[in-house]
């Protein structure tokens, strides 16, 4: 099998942490700066002044109950699949994909739930401003003796959607001209869940940054350990010919 130079990998297998340069002082920033607020005033404003999508069938029951089903039901046919492959011979890799996909999505369910339980931060709907009975404390600020905890911070339910962006890398070892397609996947998933939580008043814009940040490091860790030596060992990854070329398709190779 011929290996390549890493200089020949798209720019997010040579640098898989590159997006949290974005990502992370974005989130920051929404939060420090007020924005964070503007959007929640915006959904809440355009809502009449009430949350009144919290209870909306298409906001809890569809996007929130069924999107974390559909989820779940993702991993479990994605286990039965790996217990179906993972002792045959010739697919390996295939395995060891199946498997990278699983871990993923189990360590960033577990780590967004687990931080959700020690940061105590409060959702929109707690907030005196948006019709609920709680100041607004940061992330770092000492909570008042007696104000209950919050569960609110990371973003817990896109991160049921986020959680999948590690099937960029997991096409990247078995399906290169899949990853970007996969990566929008996940991206959507997660997109399409933070949203419909904002308007229910569930989440900051902020919180669902840090979650796709969280899940995003953790494929790209996990990557490292179980995929990125397989990839960089393709025998068919298709190599740079010219300056010319990559500047063509510069599109192609994220």
């Amino acid at each position: 099998m011929q290996s390549i130079s890493s200089s020949q990998l798209p720019l997010l297998a040579r640098y898989p942490l590159l997006p949290l340069t974005l990502l992370i002082p974005a989130a920051w920033l929404c939060a420090s700066s007020g924005l964070d607020q503007f959007v929640a005033d915006w959904f809440y404003a355009l809502e009449g002044g009430r949350w009144l999508l919290r209870d909306h069938t298409l906001t809890e029951a569809i996007l929130h109950k069924g999107g974390r089903n559909f989820s779940i039901l993702l991993w479990l046919a994605l286990l039965v699949s790996w217990l179906t492959v993972r002792r045959r011979t010739g697919l390996e890799l295939l395995s060891q994909t199946l498997l990278y996909l699983l871990i993923c999505a189990a360590l960033s369910n577990t780590m967004v739930s687990s931080l959700k339980h020690l940061t105590h931060m409060d959702c929109p709907w707690d907030l005196v401003r948006y019709g609920g009975d709680r100041p607004l404390i940061g992330l770092f600020e000492s909570r008042p003796a007696g104000m209950g905890a919050g569960v609110c911070w990371p973003a817990g339910h896109s991160g049921a959607g986020y959680a999948w962006v590690s099937l960029y890398f997991a096409a990247l070892a078995i399906r290169p001209q899949w990853r970007l397609p996969a990566l929008g996947f996940g991206l959507s998933l997660g997109l399409v869940f933070g949203i419909s939580q904002q308007l229910r008043g569930a989440h900051f814009l902020s919180h669902d940054l840090w979650t796709v940040s969280i899940c995003w490091a953790l494929a790209a860790l996990m990557y490292r350990l179980m995929l990125s030596s397989s990839v960089q060992s393709r025998h068919n990854w298709p190599l740079r010919k010219s300056v010319r070329t990559v500047g063509h398709k510069a599109g192609a190779h994220a």
